[in-house]
C-alpha cells in the first residue's frame, strides 16, 4: 500500500504522515526541501530564482523517490510520503515561463515514466487565511517573507490540479481548517477511518464524519 499526502504548504502533510505511521505500520518518505540552496533566495526574489530553485527540487525529489519507494514496496511494506512526483509540475507551471517552462516538462515527464504511482492520493485542503496562520505558527526562517498572494496562488492551483483525474489515482480530499491533528488525536482517528474507508482496508466505520 502507497498513501501519498498533498496540499499546498503550510496544510500539514508532514505532520499527518508521522501521526499516521503507527496506524499503518508503514515507512514514511518525506520531503528533503531544506536541502535546496536556493529556496531562500527564490522567496525573496521569485523571478531570479525560479529555475535554479525548480530544477533543484526536480531532481531531488527523483532522486529520493527512486531510490526508495521501489525498494520499500517491492518487500511488501506500506509506505507514506508527504508529498508526490507529479505536484512538482504544479510550482514549475507557476513559477517557470517559456522556454524555461517547457525544458523544465520534457525532463519532468522523462523521469516521471520511472516513479511509482500512489493507490491513494490524500489532498490535504484549507484556506489562504488557515495556510498563513500555520506558516507563521511553525515560523521557518526561509518562509518568513512567503507572500499570502503566492500562497494564495498555489491554493487556487492545487485545487484546479486535483479536480482533474490524477494519473488513475484516487483522490481523497479533505478540509482541514476545522482539525488540529497535533493537539487532538480524534482528528487523527477520523482521517484514518476515511483513508481505510476509501482503500476497503478493514476495520472502518462507514460514513464517519470529519467534524
Amino acid at each position: 500500500m502507497y498513501i501519498a499526502i498533498e496540499g499546498v504548504i503550510g496544510v500539514g502533510k508532514t505532520t499527518l504522515a508521522r501521526l499516521l505511521q503507527p496506524a499503518f505500520e508503514a515507512e514514511v518518505l518525506l520531503e528533503v526541501f531544506e536541502e535546496n540552496p536556493f529556496l531562500s533566495d527564490f522567496y525573496g526574489d521569485r523571478a531570479r530564482y525560479a529555475f535554479q530553485t525548480q530544477i533543484f527540487f526536480l531532481l531531488s525529489r527523483y532522486r529520493q523517490q527512486n531510490n526508495n519507494v521501489p525498494s520499500i514496496l517491492a518487500v511488501g511494506k506500506s509506505l507514506i510520503s508527504d508529498y508526490t512526483f507529479a505536484k512538482d509540475a504544479l510550482f514549475a507551471g507557476i513559477n517557470l515561463k517559456g522556454d524555461e517552462l517547457d525544458m523544465y516538462h520534457k525532463v519532468h515527464e522523462a523521469l516521471g515514466e520511472k516513479i511509482p504511482k500512489p493507490d491513494l492520493l490524500v489532498y490535504l485542503q484549507a484556506t489562504t487565511d488557515t495556510l498563513m496562520q500555520r506558516i507563521a505558527f511553525r515560523d521557518r526562517p526561509y518562509e518568513r517573507q512567503m507572500e499570502r498572494a503566492y500562497i494564495d496562488e498555489l491554493n487556487t492551483a492545487y485545487e484546479v490540479f486535483f479536480s482533474k483525474p490524477y494519473d488513475h489515482t484516487p483522490i481523497l480530499k479533505i478540509d482541514t481548517n476545522d482539525l488540529n491533528i497535533i493537539q487532538n488525536a480524534e482528528h487523527i482517528k477520523l482521517i484514518e477511518n476515511r483513508i481505510r474507508e476509501t482503500l476497503g482496508l478493514t476495520p472502518y466505520q462507514a460514513t464517519m464524519p470529519l467534524k
